[in-house]
Parts: structure tokens; sequence; C-alpha cells
């Protein structure tokens, strides 16, 4: 409710309140008018006359309480009335002096977000935003347990592709439809159809994408220019290793690679390998569900070997301890000259403050047997269904998602439109400043080939492609990549390390009531 709004309703008020005094006062003296007792009447008969002065003092009575009635509507009309009077400042005041918990993975679009939010959302909206910011593995430990508790530790969850449509299907997340329907400067139909379908249960957005991803090839063109070497705009996996090995030095690596255990670290990166060299962790049953687990076969171990191989002999240093975050502070630093993660690291690399902004050049995931094999990934930002402030926690998502948040980030980040967050919105490719963006094509190439129904060469009984998503997985693929840690730090062999991860991912299928 406007200001104006309430301005013109305090006449009414005022004229209200104005009649409602004269009706007390005219009630008040109506009490003390004589009534018609046997007084004036004397000589009439005596019963009559105590009958006709009950009859009017019952009628008296009466009278009375009829003015209390009428006064106790007109008061109750009053508090009523203030009553949708504070409700309307209420509104008036939205969700002011509200403050939110919001729990968000640690990486760099992210992060700018947050520093961006108490000088451009806090002011407008009155809503302080309390930000938590963890790693992965911890974010995900954490939102699952509270989520899934019915917790009231956040009001704004960051979860991905992989956690949303299950979570959303508990009953665990508000879904978003309505809430995006009624904000006119969301548009939830400009979301890149693939990423709102990962993101969806049934046509219901339960999450809304901040930035979306697949991953690709990042290297160093002068590099390679130096040696002499060019990189295949759509290169194979045997060609990457051999531009690796060649470019290798002490001082610089050939390629990074996630090494660190966890799903969605080493898992992620391995698994759209596996995918390319036509392996799979479950065999489909002949009615689509999950059958056998495939770690045994000749396919994973080839995509296995050539993995740990790369590493050993062209990857990073600590390879066991490095993910996302470990690539790019190296890659940056100028000790790898490659790196194969998610397409979102581009917009970092190109960023104005970045020390090889200007250096690079942008490849597709590389394959094997599989015509594509990147993955397709969302970071976004979801609410809990055990939230004490909806409103104020989809006001911040709106915010943080919206297109107007990207027109802010061009704005005011370092990189310019190079720092978007990317992925999420045609939009952002149908401007044509974005499309200037050196990295923005091969992105948005990335993301439309990604294809999470058929990520390898035969039928999967599970949706995903750096990921199977079901409940099971995540923790059967972080057992798993302990293994192969362990076999590329040289503490077991690759054999050695197939051997304990079939047995991982079968005993835990069992378990859990599939076969």
């Amino acid at each position: 409710m406007t200001s104006e709004n309430r301005q013109r309703r305090k006449p009414w008020l005022l004229l209200l309140s104005v009649l409602t005094v004269f009706a007390l006062i005219g009630a008040a003296c109506g009490s003390d008018e004589p009534t018609a007792s046997g007084d004036d009447n004397a000589a009439t008969d005596d019963a009559a006359t105590d009958d006709a002065g009950d009859d009017d003092a019952m009628a008296e009575d009466d009278g009375e309480e009829d003015a209390m009635a009428e006064d106790d509507g007109e008061e109750d009309a009053m508090a009523e009335d203030d009553g949708e009077e504070d409700a309307m400042a209420e509104d008036d005041g939205g969700s002011e002096g509200v403050t939110i918990k919001v729990a968000t993975v640690a990486n760099g679009n992210v992060e700018r977000m947050a520093e961006l939010a108490p000088e451009h959302f806090t002011p407008d909206s009155g809503i302080t935003v309390e930000f938590t910011i963890l790693d992965e593995a911890t974010l995900r430990e954490v939102t699952t347990r509270d989520v899934a508790a019915g917790g009231e530790q956040f009001d704004v969850v960051t979860i991905g592709m992989y956690e949303t449509p299950q979570f959303g299907a508990n009953g665990w997340l508000v879904g978003l439809n309505e809430l995006a329907a009624s904000t006119p400067n969301y548009d939830i139909d400009d979301l890149i159809p693939a990423v709102r379908s990962g993101l969806s249960v049934d046509g219901e957005l339960y999450s809304s994408p901040f930035y979306a991803e697949s991953s690709f090839l990042m290297y160093r063109a002068d590099v390679m220019e130096e040696a002499g070497l060019t990189m295949p705009d759509a290169p194979t996996w045997q060609e990457v290793a051999d531009i690796a090995r060649e470019i290798d030095t002490d001082e610089m690596a050939g390629i990074c690679l996630r090494g660190k255990p966890g799903w969605g670290d080493l898992g992620a990166a391995f698994t759209t390998v596996l995918n390319t060299f036509g392996g799979t962790w479950w065999a489909a049953n002949d009615d689509g569900s999950i059958g056998a687990a495939q770690v045994d076969q000749p396919e994973f171990a080839e995509a296995l070997n050539f993995y740990v191989d790369l590493l050993n002999d062209a990857g990073e240093d600590d390879a066991a301890n490095s993910s996302f975050t470990e690539c790019l502070t190296l890659y940056q630093e100028g000790k790898v000259a490659m790196w194969y993660d998610a397409t979102v690291a581009a917009s970092i690399l190109e960023a104005d403050d970045s020390p090889v902004q200007g250096l690079n050049d942008f490849a597709l995931a590389p394959v094997n047997v599989t015509d594509n094999s990147g993955w397709l990934w969302a970071w976004t930002f979801a609410i809990p269904v055990s939230t004490t402030d909806q409103d104020a926690a989809w006001e911040f998502i709106s915010w943080a998602t919206g297109p107007g948040y990207q027109e802010l980030a061009a704005n005011e980040l370092d990189g310019g439109w190079a720092a978007v967050p990317p992925g999420t919105r045609q939009s952002l490719y149908d401007n044509p400043n974005y499309q200037d963006v050196p990295f923005a094509a091969a992105t948005l190439s990335a993301i439309l080939a990604a294809d999470p129904l058929n990520p390898t060469v035969d039928p999967v009984p599970y949706v995903g492609v750096q990921f199977a998503a079901i409940p099971e997985f995540a923790g059967i693929a972080t057992d798993v990549s302990q293994e192969f840690s362990a076999a590329y730090a040289g503490q077991q062999t690759v054999e050695e390390a197939l051997a304990k991860a079939q047995a991982i991912a079968n005993d835990a299928m069992e378990a859990a009531g599939y076969r």
C-alpha cells in the first residue's frame, strides 16, 4: 500500500471516529431517560402498576443492552479498522527489518554477489542477508542434513541440479512457479529450457539458477603458440593428453584435473571421462531399473587408467587435494597450461582483475567414443519449506537470479559482462554486449550439447551426466573416489581400486533395496 493510499484513508477514519463519539454520547443520554414507572399512576391498580413497572424496567434494560451492543459493534469496527491499517502499514514495510540466513558455496561468482547484496539489495528491500559460505563438500552435508530434517537454520540454501529434483519430490522445498509468476521482473520463461527442466519436477520449478554450466577445456593460447601446437575446437581426450605431456614442465604442469575425493569433485570430472569412454556406473535392466554395477567392466578400467596416467604424467602436483578452487588458483598463477572443468571458470579467468585475462582460449569437452561429454550443472537457490519467512527468501532469490542482477553485475564487477553469472537465461546470450565475451558462445554450445538422458553409449538407468540422479549416488561416488584417489597417489594399484569400487557400488545398491 502506498503512502498516498494511506493518506486517502485518514479522512474516512476521522469521520468514523466522530460518528462513533456521537453515538456514544447519544447512548449515554438515552440511558438517563425517566422510565414509565408506576410513580405517575399511583391511583391505578397496584398489580397493574407493578406489572407495568416490571415491563418498563425490562424494556430499559433491553435498551441499555442494545446501546452497549451498538457501542461494542462500533468499537469492534474501529478495532478492525485499526487492525487493517496496521496490516496495511506492515504491507507498506514489506519485509523491512527482516534478516534471512543463506547457506551458499565458496566460489567467485557467488562471493561477488554476496559482496554486492548489502549495497544493492538490502537498502531497497530492507532485508539483511547473512551468508554462510562453505566449500562444496561441507555445503552439501550441511544443507542436506538441515533441509531433510526440516530444520530452520537457513531460509535459503544453495543446492545443485543433483539435489533439487530429489528434494523437490520429497516435499522439502517450496515450489517456485507461483512466486515466479507473481514477480514481473523475474521472467521464468527466460530460463534456458535444459536448465529449467533439470531443476523441475512435473513442471514445478523448485530452485532458481544463479549460474549454470557445462564443462570444457580451458588452455593458455600463448603457451600453445610458443610450443607450436594447435588445440582443436572439439578435441579428443587422446589429443589433449598428447598436448599435455608435450608442454608439461617442472614449472608448469600440462593439465589440471579434479583429484580431490568427493562425488562432486573427482567424481564429477571422472564420470564425464567414463561416459565418453563408453562406460557407466550401473547397467540398465530390461525394465529400465538399476542393474549390476559396471565398475569391473573394461570400459571403466580403461577410463580410470587413462585418468590416473594423465595425472601422473602431466597433471598438477598434489592432485589428491585438488578440485575447482585449487585448479583455478594454479591456472591463474601460471602453474598449469590447461584445465578441464566447469565453463563458469572462464568468467573468472577473463575478469578484469585476472592475471591471465586475454591469454586464454576454449575448446569443447574432450571426447573418446561419444559425440559430446560435457556435464550439465547449476548452482541454485532454493527455499526450504521450514523457512519462517518465505516472502523475504523469495525476494532475495528473485533479485540474485533475475535478469536485473546480470545488468548490475556487468556494471559493478571487475570484468564487466565477462563477470556476469552465465548459463541461466536466454536473454543474456541475446544481449549484444554479452555476445562479445570470448567464451559466451562456447559456454552456450556446451550447455546445449549436454545430454543427461543419454550420457554414454548404452542406455543407463538414471538421469545425469556427471552424476546419477539417485539418492545413493553421492555416498557411493564419494567412497569410490577415495579409492581412485589412493590409486593416483600411489597407495594402491588401479586394479585394487576397481575391485573395491565394484564391491562398494554393488553392496550399497543391494542395501538400498534396488536388487
